[in-house]
């Protein structure tokens, strides 16, 4: 018999129902609004009546760049919530939910694997309690409203070559990017070029992530900036009368989901992609709520550590004042020793040469979060053919660094094999004390803290900033946007701005092309090499291989 899928392992998993699994955390009945038997928000009066519990411990995990290879990051989150319950601690994990996107393109979706996944896994992959909708609906009014204002007299006099704010849709769609709105007659509106960017990269999903309450949500929907006037003045959504109406479409997904993994630890799934053009983590409500609801929270940051948990920690916990206490790093030997020059189709036989030249990789990203004072836990997601000395030889290059090792077997074996990590997990929280640290402070200015994120997480030796994207950075000062932090946009797949430099690249320019402010998510936002913020799909899409039978059980979706 051969190996199971995912979607095969998670559909013939028995779930609880989600009412019980709410009750192993002390939630009532009542305070779950039901999607179905296996999903559900949690209610706002009861995050309300547990906002003064002490907060329990906050582990991130985050891992090296993606590879071909795999790496398995929400897999060992999942797996690691697992283990802690079989430990018998109280454990909560918070995720981020999945782009359709990617789920019909080349990454499939984002519900872990093997038997560390969360489940319903394929409502979670597809159309789930409908957050993401109602951000792109959000989205969407708002460019409706503005070009409307636009079309019926155009009081606040927008300059139609200095809008902004773009549409949005959540799927992988390349000749939306640059496209020309309003042609036909005079009644269709004004003409004007226009832009789509996937429903995770807009800054709606940002604001929804970081917002702390409705009341908070609103004000940041209220600064979005929208276009530009003739004078060369900001535009808000609030100008444009269109908070209250945004608002409305974003009420219940404001709400945190609650769903399982495979062995019913509770799992909050919300808001998030993508850590290479938006915040990247899942929500503050979410994280919050998990740390008032169990001893330990394990959440993950998207994409590689210089992308994901960058942003986890210069925005999210500078903004929502959080402080980690241990980061759990993930790697693969098969990715090491594809940074090492190893072709994909060669990656399962003993190669100790390329293991030691694209380890250099994992040792950036260590240096990288030391650089943070918190405590780091380097994991290998064990693959079959991983070999003793190749693991011996990764383990001991990360004791030498200070850094606890342990094996994830969490694929294979669901908690069971993920226990080895989470004593690690909690032998350090116990030994080593979390000094977290931000990278940078607000009063640099905007150009100094690219630079910094460039220079000391990336490795760039010199940053190129094109002659507009200087210029925007100046404005923005003088606009008094100067203390937000940046949201730096690059490729995931290298340390670099070139996704084909691997390993640890040095030295290299990066260049800045272009510069906006999110002011309602509160950063800015700093695009560097090809990265684009509506995706395209590939030569073979995964949506090729996707199906549905007569007894509506998919297959698939993976």
């Amino acid at each position: 018999m051969g190996v199971k899928t995912d979607i095969e392992i998670a559909q013939e998993a028995k779930m609880e129902h989600i009412v019980d699994v709410a009750a192993k955390i002390g939630i009532a009945p009542e305070d779950l609004e039901l999607y179905g038997k296996y999903k559900a928000k949690i209610s706002d009066e009861y995050r309300e009546r547990i906002k003064d519990r002490p907060d329990g411990k906050l582990i991130l995990v985050t891992a090296i760049n993606p590879t071909p290879a795999g790496e398995g990051k929400t897999t060992t989150t999942v797996g690691l919530g697992q283990a802690f319950g079989r430990l018998g601690h109280k454990a909560v994990i918070a995720l981020r939910e999945p782009s359709l996107g990617p789920c019909f393109g080349i990454k499939g979706g984002a519900a872990g694997g093997g038997y560390a996944q969360v489940v319903p896994m394929e409502d979670l992959n597809l159309h789930f309690t409908g957050d993401f909708h109602a951000i792109t609906s959000a989205n969407n009014l708002l460019a409706a409203l503005l070009d409307n204002h636009i079309q019926q007299g155009n009081a606040l006099r927008i300059d139609t070559r200095q809008v902004v704010w773009k549409r949005c849709l959540d799927m992988n769609d390349r000749v939306l990017r640059n496209i020309v709105v309003g042609l036909g007659n005079k009644t269709d509106g004004v003409v004007r070029e226009d832009h789509f960017v996937i429903t995770v990269a807009s800054e709606i999903m940002a604001i929804l992530c970081l917002a702390s309450d409705m009341q908070d949500l609103k004000e940041r929907l209220g600064r979005i900036i929208v276009a530009y006037n003739d004078q060369g003045e900001p535009v808000t959504a609030s100008d444009l009368q269109a908070v209250g109406a945004m608002a409305a479409l974003l009420k219940d997904a404001l709400k945190p989901n609650l769903i399982q993994t495979l062995e019913h630890t509770p799992a909050l799934v919300h808001g998030g992609p993508f850590a290479n053009i938006a915040h990247g983590c899942n929500s503050i409500i979410a994280t919050r709520a998990a740390l008032k609801m169990a001893d330990y929270c394990i959440t993950e940051a998207g994409f590689g550590a210089d992308l994901g948990a960058e942003k986890f920690f210069d925005i999210k916990c500078r903004q929502a004042r959080l402080a980690p206490d241990a980061v759990v790093l993930v790697a693969t030997i098969r990715a090491l020793k594809y940074n090492g020059g190893v072709r994909k189709e060669q990656l399962s036989q003993e190669n100790l040469e390329a293991l030691e030249r694209g380890i250099v990789n994992l040792e950036k990203h260590i240096e990288n979060l030391q650089k943070y004072g918190v405590p780091v836990v380097v994991t290998l997601n064990a693959f079959t053919a991983d070999t003793e000395a190749e693991t011996a030889f990764v383990k001991h290059f990360c004791e030498e660094r200070g850094c606890a090792f342990a094996l994830a077997r969490v694929w294979e074996q669901g908690g069971r094999g993920g226990v080895e990590l989470a004593e690690k997990v909690l032998e350090t929280l116990e030994q080593k004390e979390s000094h977290f640290r931000v990278l940078y402070e607000d009063s640099l200015p905007l150009k100094d803290k690219v630079v910094k994120v460039a220079t000391e997480i990336y490795g760039a030796g010199k940053v190129h900033f094109a002659p507009g994207a200087a210029k925007q950075l100046q404005r923005l000062e003088e606009l008094g946007y100067g203390e937000l932090p940046v949201c730096m946009a690059k490729t995931q797949y290298s340390l670099s701005d070139d996704p084909a430099l691997l390993g640890r690249p040095e030295n290299f320019e990066m260049n800045v092309r272009e510069v906006y402010v999110s002011a309602g998510a509160g950063f800015v936002v700093v695009l560097t090499g090809a990265v684009v913020t509506m995706p395209g799909l590939s030569r073979n899409p995964a949506a090729y291989g996707i199906d549905v039978d007569e007894q509506g059980r998919i297959t698939g979706l993976f």
